[in-house]
């Protein structure tokens, strides 16, 4: 086998690391800045969800850029770069996700009050199901951010010779500073920034490197005569790791277990002044969404025509795919000190969003979930004291789990599979509670369960037993124009490895594509979840607070009231005046014992408790949680 001569690229210089410095730099002041402003009202509510009052522009920038991180800075350019540029088509499934956010499940939760989404499972089931899916969630996020830490520590690391451990465990404390300090005001305004330097880092790299092969005519050109603009594959194969039915369908289930109902999403979005806010911030997100994915995808494309006739990957100058990112960006810019320090700045941007988003949402569930029902009397000043000391906690978790994201594979495949295997059951239970009234809380465990065991069945043996390579076949790559070395060894093999034995499922179930994880998981728990409830008796509709249910049928049968009525199963949906101060509490009155009649507010009797009539949406003003 024939050895290549691998270019001289250039490691990281003197301005490089300033400019990267300069962005810890900032995002720890942002951190200072609210702790000083913020110091004299700083109670737990502030903290956790900067008060309930912040506007639709910093979420929307804050949401972007907390999902969009160094996973896909990194990732999906060298995903277009070998695959195809039909990862694109996660720009359907994206606005399937929003969709379905805003108008389904955001207003149940935002009307509810709740600082958690935990807490609407207590509301709408017990608290037995509201700490199986708290538990759940912590796992999920902790596995999350150790990838999301580590990998582009790692892809950077071997590129630019930008030391390993000390990039991990500067974003760890840089991350848990100014979260501990500032709070969720200081995450989501650091976001902001951060998004604004991920955008820059992409056009400079797609800027330079489309000048440098010719503009962008040709490098079209180029990725057609390479096949990488087959995006749309209507094979309906479920093996098959990206297709148009793959992407479009597997891809909404699990975007939408990320944002429908994942706490660090629906956290910003309760923060927000108003309910109209927190949709207009989800809509204004979705353009951001757009923009980054289409930045990467041509940032890939861009990649291909750079080295249509010398892939670094094969010819071995680079140790794994997701080092092509990095490389290239040192490849084009050696010449200019300091832009290789922007773009792993733009890497970096997303790992610090998500990793600060992370934090600040399992100190919020932990602190809302666990802390408050232990300690029920725990005074204002301790509370964001121990919220405070979450934040420290988990940012030494989550840091240290970077260690073991080593052994995943590709880190879009393994974010993605994670949040998948995690987030499709928790899709499920949520939507049992909200969209069937007569789902019980012995079908939400049962069907809990259900989709966990399922999804990591599918999952666990996806990894054990891969695919066959012919359903995720990259497509061409050349080294035709690799410089040869002097010499030439030949490559000695053995007998060839006798195959493993696989299981009969290893190739169905454990060849599914890993979009399908939470599909998989979603459809698991609501259906059986829905089969308990019927063979231990479904809930009864009248006992369930309209509020904690969400009316889809209306939407498929408008053309009657009565086959409307029918399905509601009971709710009282048509009611003018719902009276919350007897009906809820009977719900909860052997689910917990600080229920408070107070919390209950009826400023308009046409409208759940805080409408307000002149913004005509719903406010956040002195709203307080039912439990």
């Amino acid at each position: 086998m024939s050895k290549f001569v691998a270019p001289e690229i250039k490691k990281f210089v003197a301005w490089d690391y300033v400019v990267f410095a300069g962005l810890f730099i900032v995002c720890a002041c942002i951190g200072v800045f609210f702790a000083v402003k913020e110091r004299k009202n700083k109670t737990s509510k502030e903290f956790l969800v900067g008060g309930r009052q912040m506007t639709c522009g910093p979420i929307a920038f804050s949401l972007t850029t907390s999902f969009m991180s160094a996973v896909t800075v990194l990732g999906t350019p060298s995903e277009v770069y070998r695959y195809g540029a039909s990862f694109v088509l996660f720009f359907l499934s994206y606005a399937l996700v929003i969709i379905f956010t805003a108008e389904l499940f955001l207003p149940i939760f935002y009307r509810s009050g709740i600082t958690s989404t935990y807490e609407y499972l207590e509301l709408r089931f017990n608290k037995i199901v509201r700490l199986a899916a708290t538990l759940i969630y912590i796992l999920q996020t902790i596995l999350y951010t150790g990838i999301v830490v580590y990998a582009p520590s790692l892809a950077l690391n071997q590129v630019t010779g930008f030391d390993l451990w000390a990039s991990v465990v500067a974003t760890g404390i840089v991350c848990t500073f100014y979260c501990t300090l500032g709070g969720l005001k200081a995450v989501v305004w650091t976001d902001a920034f951060q998004m604004i330097v991920m955008v820059a880092g992409f056009m400079t790299v797609l800027i330079r490197g489309t000048t440098l092969n010719g503009g962008s005519a040709k490098v079209w050109k180029e990725a057609y005569e390479g096949s990488r603009l087959n995006i749309f594959d209507f094979d309906i194969d479920p093996l098959r790791r990206h297709t148009f039915w793959t992407i479009v369908i597997g891809g909404t289930f699990t975007w939408l277990g990320i944002y429908g109902v994942n706490q660090s999403t629906i956290q910003r979005c309760i923060s927000c002044k108003s309910e109209k806010h927190a949709k207009l911030a989800l809509y204004l997100n979705l353009l951001g969404l757009w923009i980054v994915l289409v930045c990467a995808v041509f940032c890939g494309l861009v990649m291909h025509s750079h080295y249509k006739s010398c892939d670094p990957w094969t010819a071995g100058f680079i140790s794994a795919p997701d080092q092509l990112t990095p490389y290239f960006v040192m490849d084009i810019f050696s010449s200019m000190p300091g832009v290789p320090g922007l773009f792993v700045a733009c890497a970096f941007s997303g790992t610090l969003s998500t990793v600060a988003a992370s934090i600040n949402a399992l100190a919020t569930v932990t602190f809302e979930d666990l802390v408050k029902k232990g300690f029920p009397n725990v005074s204002e000043k301790m509370s964001t004291w121990i919220s405070k000391g979450l934040c420290i906690l988990y940012g030494i978790l989550c840091t240290s789990m970077a260690a073991a994201a080593s052994l995943l594979g590709g880190i879009v495949q393994a974010s993605l599979s994670i949040h998948g295997m995690c987030g499709g059951p928790m899709l499920g239970i949520f939507t049992l509670g909200i969209v069937f009234p007569c789902a019980n809380w012995k079908g939400a465990i049962g069907g809990l369960l259900a989709g966990i065991t399922l999804a990591f069945w599918a999952g666990t043996g996806s990894f054990i037993y891969p695919a066959p390579p012919t359903k995720s076949v990259p497509l061409h790559l050349s080294t035709l124009n690799c410089t040869l070395a002097n010499s030439t060894e030949a490559l000695t093999t053995g007998a060839p490895a006798a195959a493993p034995d696989r299981p009969l499922l290893a190739d169905t179930l454990y060849s599914l594509s890993y979009l399908y994880f939470s599909t998989i998981g979603c459809l698991g728990c609501a259906i059986a979840g829905l089969l308990i409830s019927f063979i231990t008796g479904p809930s009864k509709g009248e006992d369930i607070p309209p509020e904690l249910i969400k009316p889809v049928c209306n939407l498929f049968c408008f053309w009657s009231k009565r086959l409307q009525t029918l399905l509601w199963c009971g709710v009282r949906h048509d009611s003018s005046e719902v009276d919350f101060e007897q009906n809820l509490p009977n719900v909860l009155a052997n689910r917990t014992d600080d229920t408070s009649k107070n919390d209950i507010n009826r400023e308009n009797k046409c409208h759940f408790p805080g409408y307000n009539p002149e913004e005509k949406s719903y406010t956040n003003t002195s709203r307080e949680s039912r439990l």
